[in-house]
């Protein structure tokens, strides 16, 4: 059976989920609970994203359920969705243009080359082309045709003129092909990782993951469409909280900003510690940033000058700064030194993965600052020194199973939700611009971080 009942009082949501932010509802939960026992017997020997969809049909609640790719090898597992597009048919015109493919590897020659690069990239598109994704309005394209109305870039479109392999083949497009072509109606979704993380990504088992957005946020768009779905938390607004002065004179200013404020203005918001600056100093620009859900101390430049210089020392890396961060579990070793390059999916922003070939190197220092128990856990404070400053490169680095293996307690992208990221900028050294003394500046203690 493929539509699989579900047996409760619990009630629909109003509007189906919005897929790259949510938190699960209570029938996708009841859902999963049901398919883990499924993923139990057939015990699975890598880790996979799994998904569940629940559906109406005649009043009648059920759901369905898929996992990404193909599972043990295979994808015609009874218990789940079929895939869009069956490719793996060992008679069929993509498995017979493999073979082909793979016969010339076996005599390279400069012609053999050029001929295996041009059938590849020929059946790559033939392939994209069979996949012709619907939507809730009925509609039909295929997955070239989406792409490229999604990415008009001209950049993105000539970096990147046909989608990444396995797009479709995720667990959303398969789930929400099957409920259209089935008339079936969609209630709610949710995804889940299970099993071992793979190596450049990180993945915790039993966790509930966004649908990515290299790959699945141009079709997901495109197939959402005619449904309600529930907003996109990132186009609702930031938090217009406070900005702290620490430290003011002619050139500069030392700023405290709280968590969840943006540095700059976003896509969604213009307030930001950038704006707030504005406002106060005209001529005011930022030489540094902290992410989002980081708090902490800033530099604020009232001038040019003060502004080029300061940026110089970042670029030479004589600025010194120490961050806060409660990480997750037991951190055994007191002190050390992580250094794991990282690269970011441009299509896949913000999250970063370990590249050892291709990563720009990120070094972080650390020191063990106290071990707790917290709120029934085991939590390690730590100091961090960044010497390199990569994108999430502390979050990474306390995260990724080859650096502390203890994600810093509320990081959602590489750890579990909290009520907030437990990571603070707790001061910062550098070379005053206009006196050229040096200056190491503190942020006033944030309780939270300190909480236990």
């Amino acid at each position: 059976m493929i539509v699989h009942p579900l047996h409760t009082d619990i009630e629909k949501p109003e509007r189906f989920t919005w897929p790259f932010c949510y938190d699960p509802h209570p029938l996708c939960l009841l859902a999963c609970e049901e398919l883990k026992q499924e993923i139990s017997r057939i015990n699975p020997t890598e880790g996979k994203m799994f998904g569940v969809l629940v559906v109406e049909s005649e009043d009648k609640l059920g759901f369905l359920a898929a996992y990404s790719g193909l599972l043990e090898g295979r994808n015609d597992w009874d218990y789940f969705v079929p895939p869009v597009f069956d490719a793996q048919q060992p008679d069929g015109y993509f498995m017979q243009k493999e073979r082909e493919i793979s016969a010339l590897n076996q005599h390279p020659s400069p012609d053999n080359q050029h001929l295996n690069r041009q059938m590849s990239q020929d059946l790559q598109l033939w392939l994209f082309r069979q996949y012709r994704m619907l939507n809730a309005k009925g509609e039909e394209r295929d997955l070239v045709e989406i792409w490229h109305d999604y990415h008009q870039n001209p950049k993105i479109q000539k970096k990147f003129p046909l989608p990444p392999g396995g797009t479709g083949d995720c667990c959303a497009p398969k789930l929400l092909q099957y409920a259209y072509k089935n008339h079936l109606k969609p209630i709610c979704m949710a995804e889940f990782w299970w099993g071992p993380s793979p190596q450049s990504e990180i993945r915790h088992h039993g966790e509930f993951y966004p649908a990515c957005r290299g790959k699945c946020k141009p079709v997901l768009t495109w197939m959402l469409q005619g449904l309600d779905v529930d907003d996109d938390p990132e186009n609702s607004g930031f938090l217009h909280q406070g900005v702290v002065v620490i430290y003011e004179d002619d050139a500069i200013a030392a700023v405290y900003k709280p968590s969840g404020m943006l540095s700059v203005p976003g896509k969604a918001d213009d307030y930001s510690v950038a704006t707030w600056a504005k406002e106060r100093w005209a001529d005011s620009m930022l030489p540094h940033r902290l992410d989002l859900l980081t708090s902490g101390i800033m530099l604020v430049a009232k001038n040019a000058e003060a502004y080029h210089h300061l940026q110089e020392q970042f670029t030479d890396r004589t600025i010194k700064k120490k961050y806060l961060a409660v990480v997750e579990g037991k951190v055994v070793q007191d002190h050390g030194v992580i250094d794991l390059p990282l690269s970011s999916d441009p299509l896949n922003r913000p999250r970063q993965i370990v590249d050892i070939e291709n990563g720009k190197r990120a070094i972080t220092e650390y020191r063990v600052q106290q071990t707790a128990e917290w709120d029934g856990k085991t939590v390690t404070l730590l100091a961090l020194y960044p010497h390199t400053g990569r994108t999430h490169q502390l979050r990474m680095h306390c995260a990724h199973q080859q650096g502390l293996g203890c994600p810093i307690v509320g990081d959602e992208l590489y750890g579990h939700k909290a009520d907030r990221l437990y990571l603070q900028a707790e001061s910062i050294a550098f070379v005053h611009p206009s006196t050229g003394k040096r200056m190491h500046l503190f942020c006033p203690s944030d309780k939270k971080i300190w909480r236990f």
